[in-house]
């Protein structure tokens, strides 16, 4: 299988970095792989302090791949998360399903885990981010809440990040639209951290330990979040509206949805 994410650890230092350069680090189920395995390895590798999650290429992660996207066109089903047809509300990874969890993951590190993007963070690319303790951006990055574009929500653990991250009425204005957002507007909503000219070097130099597992657990119980963008998301996959969607999208016309 060809590889998906690169680590180097160094003087205490995760440098892991998406690999998926031709594709701008999409989401395959390779990816979701090697993601969930590589916080997993992280949490059991003795002498790391700190964690930089980056994206190599001009882009962070451009979200999940359109092959998956092309398949639901052809075939429907709900397999775009993992790859196979799975229930996403049966929990793989404690609260998390297994998509959740190439999230998820970076969140239940005991150290501090920063992340560095440049070019764009869409969709399930942004959610990757939002697992970051800290988000790093080039100035001329972009994000977006793009699942509605595919007729589906965000179900990749976003959901009870950014409602700890981001005001109400922002927060459904960008999931109910999916635009576009610029670095200079994630920082004004509070889904980044700060703006450098170079991203990945300013979070190495920030990359210390602090005192993550006392913040975590004054934080909400996920739990009951986790499960309910899952079971929304079961709703939506497969869909008739749904399809459509995916098919307007690749066909670049509008959609022509039923009544509900």
């Amino acid at each position: 299988m060809e590889k998906r994410v690169s680590v180097t650890i160094s003087d205490g230092v995760a440098d892991v970095r998406l690999v998926r350069v031709d594709k701008m680090n999409a989401l395959d189920a390779a990816m979701f792989d090697a993601l969930v395995a590589t916080s997993e390895r992280l949490a059991h590798e003795k002498g790391v302090r700190a964690v930089v999650l980056s994206g190599e290429g001009r882009s962070f992660c451009a979200g999940l791949d359109m092959g998956r996207f092309a398949a639901m066109k052809e075939k429907g089903g709900n397999g775009v998360a993992g790859g196979e047809e799975r229930d996403l509300t049966t929990r793989t990874h404690g609260l998390a399903n297994f998509p959740q969890q190439a999230v998820w993951g970076w969140r239940q590190l005991p150290v501090p885990v920063i992340a560095a993007i440049q070019g764009v963070a869409f969709g399930g690319g942004f959610q990757l981010a939002l697992g970051a303790d800290m988000r790093f951006l080039s100035p001329d990055a972009r994000m977006s809440i793009m699942e509605i574009k595919w007729g589906l929500v965000p179900d990749m653990a976003g959901t009870p990040i950014l409602a700890s991250l981001v005001r109400d009425d922002i927060l459904r204005e960008l999931t109910y639209t999916g635009r576009i957002f610029s670095a200079q507007e994630a920082v004004s909503y509070g889904l980044a951290t700060r703006i450098c000219d170079d991203p990945r070097a300013t979070a190495f130099e920030v990359a210390i330990r602090a005192a993550k597992r006392l913040l975590n657990n004054l934080s909400v119980d996920p739990g009951p979040a986790l499960l309910a963008e899952s079971a929304e998301q079961m709703k939506l996959m497969g869909s008739a509206n749904q399809l459509e969607a995916v098919r307007a999208n690749i066909d670049k016309r509008p959609p022509r949805f039923a009544d509900a």
